[in-house]
């Protein structure tokens, strides 16, 4: 049996190996805690894969990786410490078994653009977090072994804690709280259901002839922050919350004390103006669709009340 490693238990290496594992196809998760969702074709191994050493024996037999770690913090000198040196060192250690690697990637490397993003796009952002994704990008595209690159915009859905649509949004919503948004309430955001980015990596390591692409995770229409809050709150039966916003001015200036609001005054730009993913040419390259939002909401709604329950109990 081929074996398919996960790099990664964050939202998206879990999905990944959950489908994957849920298909038959027996996974190999490397972490460094030796975490991750726990299923009979989920081998759980403790593995810094930043490390060379580590990735021969963990690699073995591997038809395909898919690299799904994160920095340490979200700043740039961190991103720029760790991940470029990560990524090396599964390359070349994947390219000798003759595996593909995917990543997840973000929209980053575009930088602010007018108009939609397609995958034709320039994707040559230099400052900052942004930069890193587009050092990232060439990296990969002089490595010897294959990849894929599969771009998404903000996450949501299962799993997903981390987000704008994550923890900050679908509990606030559920306690019927005042939600406080970043930038713009009422310009158009793309998020991506996660499920959807996980099937799309999946799909793109089987198959060859999209080796050595960019692509675009499936992305339903792009909607308002307002809307998939009101979307939220209908999907959960519950009255729809009052919605303000965090105007970027206000990131800048607690940035003066703060790297954390600092880091996060640099994308505000993704707020402010309307942000809009294109992902119709990669859908029909991968035969696949995104998931109506008010299906991938009610999917994530659930999750999130299963997660009250059991911290409840």
């Amino acid at each position: 049996m081929s074996v398919h490693v996960v790099t990664g238990a964050g939202p998206v290496g879990s999905t990944v190996a959950l489908q994957l594992a849920e298909a038959g196809e027996q996974v190999r998760l490397l972490t460094r805690s030796g975490s991750g969702p726990v299923h009979p074709l989920i081998e759980r191994r403790k593995v810094d894969v930043s490390q060379p050493g580590a990735l021969t024996e963990a690699f073995d037999g591997a038809v395909a990786v898919h690299h799904c770690i994160h920095g340490s913090a979200y700043a740039a000198r961190v991103w720029r410490a760790e991940l470029p040196k990560a990524e090396l060192a599964v390359l070349e250690a994947a390219g000798p078994v003759g595996a593909v690697v995917v990543f997840p990637e973000s929209l980053y490397s575009y930088g602010p653009v007018d108009g939609p993003m397609t995958e034709a796009t320039p994707r040559n952002a230099s400052a900052g977090k942004l930069g890193v994704r587009t050092e990232l990008l060439a990296q990969r595209e002089a490595s010897a072994t294959p990849t894929v690159s599969v771009a998404a915009s903000d996450f949501y859905g299962p799993l997903v804690r981390n987000a704008h649509a994550g923890e900050r949004m679908v509990p606030t919503v559920l306690a019927g709280k005042t939600m406080r948004v970043l930038g713009s309430p009422d310009q158009p955001h793309a998020f991506t259901y996660v499920p959807d980015l996980a099937k799309a990596m999946i799909t793109a390591a089987a198959r060859g002839d999209l080796w050595n692409s960019f692509l675009h995770a499936p992305t339903a229409p792009a909607v308002t922050q307002r809307r998939l809050v009101e979307l939220t709150a209908q999907t959960a039966g519950v009255s729809v919350p009052k919605v303000s916003s965090i105007p970027p001015w206000v990131l800048r200036a607690s940035g003066v004390v703060s790297r954390e609001m600092r880091e996060l005054a640099e994308t505000s730009y993704m707020f402010t103006a309307p942000f809009v993913l294109d992902s119709s040419a990669s859908e029909q390259r991968l035969g696949l669709a995104p998931t109506p939002i008010s299906d991938g909401l009610g999917a994530t709604v659930a999750w999130w009340r299963e997660q009250q329950h059991a911290a409840a109990a």
